[in-house]
Parts: C-alpha cells; sequence; structure tokens
C-alpha cells in the first residue's frame, strides 16, 4: 500500500475513533527514482539571483485540533497565540495567518448548530481575525482538509456555485481571503470546483494588488506532484497561469512526516516546477512566483527547530533555494513565494501545542527577522 493511502486511512480511523486529530494531509511516497532525480535537479536549478521571501504565515489549528468548534475568551486566546504577534521585539512573527478549517457542506447549507454559526465554525469569529489584522497580518479562511474531504464531494455535487458564492459572502464580511483545501485523491470534482471557482470570482474578481484582502483565493497542493496529481493538474494548467491567473497562488503542503534534509524538501518543490513530462496527461510546469513550501512546527511530543531552533531548521536550510530556484517552463522571475507553517496552537492531542512554553518566536519569530519579511505582505510577484 502506498504510503499516503496508509496516512489517508490512518486519519480516517482517528476520526471514527473520535481522537482529537486535524491533517493538512500530505504526499509522502516511497524514495522513487523520479524524486531522486528531482532532488538533483534542485540543488542544478538554484540561481545567482535572489528574491525576498513574501509569503512566510502559518496555517492555524485553534484549540480543539482544527475543530474551532468554540468561541475563543480574546484574553486566554492572546496567553496561547501572543508569539504570532510579537517575535520578542513588538513584530509579528509572521504575515499571514490562515484559520482551519471550515467545513464545506456546513458553509454551503449555512448550517447553525453547536459547533457551527451560519456554515463558520463558532470559533472562527471577527474578533480573532482582527486580533491578527490589526496587527498587519493577513488573514484567510481554509475550506477543507482531509477530515472534509467527503463533505467537499458532496458540496460540490450538490451545489458549487452556491458554495463558491457562500465563501465570497463570508469573505466580504470578515475581510478575510479563502483557501481551498480540497484533498481528493481519487476523481476529485474538477468540474464542481471550477464552478466554485467562477462563483468566487464573479463576486471578486482577481486582484492582483492584493489590496481587496476578501479576492485572495488560493488552493493547497500536495508537497509534489505525485498526490492530488487530478488536481494538481488541473490548477496548474488553468488557474496558477501567470498570463491568464485566476488563483493568486498554491501552497505545497507538508509531507506526511518533516522532511530528512533540505534537499528532500526542495525535491518536493522542484516537482512542481518542473511539472511531469511523463505523466498522461501531462502536468505542466509551475512557476516558482505561484507557490510557497511548507513545514512542521512540531514533531510528535516535540517542538521542531522550525519552532525553537531557525539556525538548524529546514526553513533556514532551504533558504537560498527557495528564495532563488530558477524557472523551468513557466514564470520569468526566480524565487518561490515563501514558506508555511503547519500548525499554530494545537493541531493534535498526539502533538505538543505551539503554546508557551512551546511557543515559537526563536523559530518561526527568529525566521522573521532573518529574511526581513515585509509586514503587512507586500504586493506579490506575478510572473
Amino acid at each position: 500500500m502506498k504510503k499516503h493511502k496508509f496516512y489517508l486511512l490512518a486519519a480516517i480511523i482517528i476520526s471514527a475513533a473520535g481522537l482529537v486529530y486535524c491533517s493538512k494531509q500530505k504526499d509522502n511516497l516511497n524514495n522513487s527514482e523520479s524524486e531522486k532525480t528531482a532532488s538533483s535537479r534542485s540543488t542544478e536549478a538554484v540561481g545567482t539571483t535572489s528574491t525576498p521571501i513574501q509569503i512566510y504565515g502559518v496555517w492555524h489549528a485553534g484549540n480543539e485540533a482544527c475543530g474551532w468548534s468554540t468561541e475563543r475568551n480574546m484574553t486566554e486566546f492572546d496567553a496561547a497565540n501572543h508569539w504570532l504577534i510579537d517575535r520578542g521585539n513588538g513584530q509579528p512573527s509572521v504575515n499571514l495567518v490562515v484559520l482551519s478549517f471550515v467545513n464545506p457542506l456546513k458553509l454551503l447549507n449555512k448550517t447553525t448548530d453547536a459547533q457551527t454559526l451560519n456554515g463558520l465554525p463558532r470559533g472562527m469569529t471577527q474578533a480573532v481575525v482582527n486580533y491578527f489584522k490589526t496587527r498587519g497580518i493577513r488573514v484567510m479562511l481554509s475550506i477543507g482538509g482531509i477530515t472534509y474531504t467527503n463533505d467537499w464531494n458532496s458540496a460540490l455535487a450538490q451545489n458549487a456555485t452556491q458554495l463558491g458564492l457562500n465563501a465570497a459572502e463570508v469573505a466580504v464580511n470578515m475581510g478575510v481571503g479563502i483557501e481551498i483545501d480540497y484533498e481528493q485523491s481519487n476523481a476529485p470534482n474538477l468540474t464542481g470546483l471550477q464552478s466554485f471557482i467562477t462563483a468566487y470570482r464573479s463576486v471578486l474578481p482577481y486582484d492582483a494588488s492584493g489590496n481587496n484582502h476578501a479576492a485572495r483565493l488560493t488552493i493547497d497542493l500536495a508537497a509534489g506532484d505525485r498526490w492530488l496529481i487530478d488536481i494538481c493538474r488541473k490548477a496548474t494548467a488553468d488557474w496558477l497561469r501567470t498570463d491568464t491567473p485566476v488563483l493568486d497562488y498554491a501552497n505545497a503542503m507538508v509531507e506526511a512526516r518533516q522532511a530528512s534534509s533540505a534537499a528532500a524538501a526542495q525535491a518536493n518543490w522542484q516537482e512542481h516546477i518542473d511539472g511531469k513530462s511523463n505523466y498522461s496527461p501531462v502536468i505542466p510546469p509551475l512557476a516558482p512566483c505561484k507557490f510557497t513550501g511548507a513545514v512542521y512546527l512540531v514533531t510528535g511530543k516535540s517542538a521542531a527547530p522550525e519552532c525553537n531552533n531557525f539556525n538548524n531548521s529546514l526553513a533556514k536550510s532551504t533558504g537560498t533555494y527557495v528564495q532563488s530556484v530558477v524557472p523551468n517552463g513557466a514564470g520569468t522571475s526566480p524565487g518561490m513565494l515563501g514558506y508555511m507553517y503547519w500548525a499554530a496552537e494545537c493541531p493534535s492531542s498526539r502533538r505538543i501545542c505551539t503554546t508557551p512554553p512551546n511557543s515559537c518566536e526563536n523559530g518561526v519569530g527568529t525566521g522573521a527577522t532573518f529574511y526581513n519579511i515585509q509586514i503587512p505582505m507586500p504586493t506579490l510577484r506575478q510572473q
């Protein structure tokens, strides 16, 4: 059994057992010959021109493993998350926070129940959004995650257009962007997803300036090109083009576990840049300026260097690559958009939380200083 299928099955079993767990599902296939080739390519693909990192953000799981079902006391929320708005010098540690996750089926039906208010988790309040936005940190809501894959399928089948309109309404009302996290690896409903995107864009057209926060619409792809293949192919070919952009950018998600080395992480990202000409149909190359790479903040019961020791982190050792990898068939400027970290606060009862004494000023925060991250986020490169 392929490893990604194992982790998908494990996530289902964990959910059925009622354990507290949420996930950005990942691509973690065996180290195939194509992966080794990509690793070699990633070394060769680093150019001499460096571009600044523009996106430096976290997915935020809340304190209920991505459930967000309970409205937060903002004093308590600040105590748990203050490191995100203050790296120790009064400056935020990130310029983007993505609240994860919204159930797409409940959003479609504008459900109100014990956990949900008019389609949104009760914990995803304007107060939480404003906690970050008043510090210059952009906020987005992520729709989906591996737990809600079947709900994505149901919502797209029932009324994809209305789902897109409802998402746009939330974005406008709250002043946030929207992230598509549809993790259907087998026969995804791409027609429905296109209808969702078309409906969203009918209300909020693509805004290259980034000034309208609600107009920011992004998508999550696997760490490399070997999982979520159909979604990756469609997104790269039609939605993430530099000449006719539809989505702002993609996030290459984390693997099933932290990459073992900078070369391993870069090999995944290089797959997006190179595309897959050996696939049928092919996956075209993705412009480096159209995606971010992701790393973990914690691993099991321990904080990763990304959280507490930036100098030993993948976020530092991959920095030259992320800032200077050259295009290979799409785009003209070197360098990816930046980094996303999985995940702030408590994504799982099986992992430690990024709350004191395990907050991440010395990892993410130090990295923000090292890379001179702009806050607020600057206008994103388009080519």
